[in-house]
């Protein structure tokens, strides 16, 4: 079947942008861990994060302010998925859509919370007495436990997973993208999951954590997003060798 002009473009901005917000949220992710100690600071005591923060100055709230949209980017080619693929009728794709698109949105909380959250706990901290300290530890805290830990870490990486996971068996059950791109989906996505144990010992201390899984999984599957868009730029290749392949085989029944 022809492919539409609309529908090369969709899957053209699709692809196009699973590439770009993947490579340009890994630039400034490497720029937040070379700057801030990232994600290392973040199990540290607001003593330690606060003062670090405080060094870091304009610069330091900037990189946050690029770490967060070009992961907020993300959210737009997973709501064009379905359309790319031709998979609008897929149920659930559909449902592990508006989860991906949740998961962006949860983490993108979590990341926005050092440019709008922190800096005004920073400058009260570094400023206050011992009294004001104590105070701005315990909101420190709060936040940090709620903004960070729940919302973005906890649910944001389990729904991210959930729609990894549901595409990847979508990819590996109809074959619409190579096969061996939903199997690493399913591989980069456990691991990932290990991850979660570092998050639920901010809870629950002494749960079990690895702790490379936090590395392994988020760069194995940031990997894995860049992976997916470069096979849907080259899809219309793909369908239209399947078509060749096709009709060559037709000429010879």
């Amino acid at each position: 079947m022809a492919t539409s002009s609309s529908d090369r473009t969709t899957l053209r901005v699709t692809g196009v942008l699973f590439v770009v917000s993947a490579l340009a949220f890994a630039a400034a992710a490497s720029a937040l861990s070379a700057t801030f100690n990232w994600p290392d600071i973040l199990r540290e005591p607001a003593s330690v994060v606060l003062p670090a923060f405080e060094a870091g100055g304009a610069g330091l709230v900037w990189t946050w302010f690029a770490t967060a949209w070009t992961y907020g980017l993300l959210a737009i080619p997973v709501l064009l998925l379905p359309e790319a693929l031709d998979l609008r009728g897929n149920p659930a794709l559909r449902v592990a859509t508006y989860v991906g698109a949740a998961s962006v949105l949860l983490s993108l909380i979590g990341f926005l919370r050092w440019v709008f959250v922190v800096p005004p706990l920073t400058a009260s901290y570094v400023t206050g007495d011992a009294t004001a300290r104590a105070a701005v530890e315990a909101a420190w805290l709060a936040q940090h436990q709620f903004g960070g830990a729940l919302l973005g870490e906890h649910l944001g990486q389990l729904l991210v997973i959930g729609w990894s996971v549901t595409l990847s068996v979508v990819i590996v059950r109809t074959g619409v993208l190579p096969r061996w791109l939903g199997l690493a989906g399913l591989l980069v996505s456990l691991l990932y999951l290990l991850n979660q144990g570092d998050i639920l010992a901010t809870a629950v201390p002494g749960f079990p954590v690895w702790d490379l899984a936090g590395l392994i999984g988020s760069t194995g599957w940031g990997l894995w997003v860049a992976a997916l868009g470069v096979c849907i730029l080259l899809l219309p290749r793909r369908r239209g060798r399947a078509a060749t392949a096709s009709r060559r085989d037709e000429g010879r029944a």
